[in-house]
């Protein structure tokens, strides 16, 4: 046996290791017994594991883990819908003397978030139009703090410290490029759009500062990002005296960048700058989940499904 990251784990493996609980609760199981339901995870990663049959004893212990906490385990590797997942025999909270570091266990964005925010800045102020650059920037300004480690998701895409930012910079960078081969586009409305498409996910996700979220506000489960930004950016928009059309043209691109009704948009884009957002936005989080399934997948073999990509198991080449 021995310490592994969950990117390193095999099917039967035995193994001693240390986790962040990312979600946890107990339940009870179809022979009436109580278990263990954790998501646990590591910097490279996130596994679901299982903790069957709890004593009354191991009850009145387990019910006080929390998302957050760090613990060890004694686990067996095994697969449930071709997905691995963890069989816990051992579960202990990790103390301060045992051999793990922090680092080891919060995934973050590749880049400094000072650094993505200075360049997500820097587009705003690059905004000719008064109006909307005001907008933007005034977002930038109230958010500063929770955007410097703010994820962009619960789970799935981005949901790592500071993945807010790194959705909008490549977003960003994408849309602009953009720009100069669709000549018909208005940078200042790419701009825009990008910066202020998920800014209520600030208030949605529930996160503390290493960017581990446990789930969602009530706020954010009742209305959701698109509905809540809307509500958000009419608000400012009418304290700024937008012009309507214009007012309408931004609440529009928040509603319809998700696209599609089932994943929240009642509006499919009506312009051009909102339908490249859309793509941008779909691009970008395809791009990072592939990504992220690929790092964990060894040269030459697949991965596992991902469900977000419509339940795909995506190849790694060999020449890697």
């Amino acid at each position: 046996m021995k310490d592994r990251f969950i990117a390193d784990l095999m099917t039967n493996d035995d193994f001693i290791g240390f986790f962040m609980i990312k979600q946890i609760a107990i339940k009870t199981g179809s022979n009436r017994k109580a278990y263990l339901d954790l998501t646990l995870g590591d910097r490279t990663g996130e596994i679901s594991a299982k903790k069957w049959d709890i004593s009354d004893e191991e009850y009145q212990t387990l019910s006080k883990y929390k998302p957050g906490d760090f613990i060890k385990v004694k686990a067996v590797v095994t697969e449930w819908n071709q997905m691995k997942q963890l069989r816990i025999t051992k579960i202990r909270m990790a103390n301060p003397e045992d051999p793990w570091e922090l680092a080891d266990f919060i995934k973050t964005a590749p880049e400094p978030p000072e650094e993505m925010l200075a360049y997500i800045t820097e587009q705003a102020r690059s905004i000719s139009d008064m109006e909307l650059r005001e907008l933007c920037l005034l977002n930038l300004n109230i958010n500063h703090e929770k955007l410097i480690y703010y994820p962009a998701a619960s789970k799935n895409h981005h949901s790592e410290r500071s993945g807010l930012l790194w959705h909008i910079k490549r977003m960003l960078m994408s849309g602009i490029a953009l720009c100069d081969i669709y000549t018909n586009l208005d940078r200042d409305w790419v701009i825009c759009g990008v910066i202020l498409h998920d800014i209520e996910k600030l208030t949605e996700i529930e996160s503390d500062e290493n960017g581990i979220s446990p789930g969602y506000s009530f706020e954010g489960n009742m209305l959701g990002h698109i509905v809540q930004g809307v509500k958000l950016l009419d608000r400012q928009m009418s304290e700024l005296d937008f012009p309507e059309e214009k007012k309408i043209m931004v609440e529009h691109m928040i509603l319809a960048h998700h696209c599609e009704p089932e994943y929240g948009s009642p509006k499919r884009p009506l312009f051009p700058e909102a339908e490249l957002l859309h793509h941008l936005d779909d691009l970008d989080a395809k791009m990072y989940d592939m990504e992220d399934a690929l790092e964990k997948t060894q040269p030459g073999e697949f991965s596992e499904r991902v469900w977000t990509l419509h339940n795909r198991r995506l190849y790694r080449p060999k020449k890697d």
